[in-house]
């Protein structure tokens, strides 16, 4: 029973490593226009509009910012009822 425990928190441990890594850095820079664009993080791109810190649902692990966005609010993607 122990040994199930323990591999039971190893594998929970390991899922939220694997999954606090699927963001991005990008630096600071200047856009064209000369707006500077602060240093921020991204989810990591996989082409999936439902698994994005703006999405609704979802929350910003960095700044606690609750995601407000709906997936398919550019009519490219199927409505899931929200």
């Amino acid at each position: 029973m122990i040994r199930l425990a323990i591999s039971t928190l190893a594998l929970g441990l390991m899922a939220t490593a694997a999954s606090a890594q699927n963001y991005q850095y990008y630096p600071g820079y200047t856009r064209q226009n000369g707006t500077y664009v602060q240093p921020h993080y991204q989810t990591a791109p996989d082409g999936n509009p439902y698994n994005n810190w703006s999405t609704r649902g979802n929350t910003n692990p960095f700044t606690g910012q609750p995601g407000t966005r709906h997936p398919s609010s550019d009519g490219t993607l199927p409505y899931r009822g929200w």
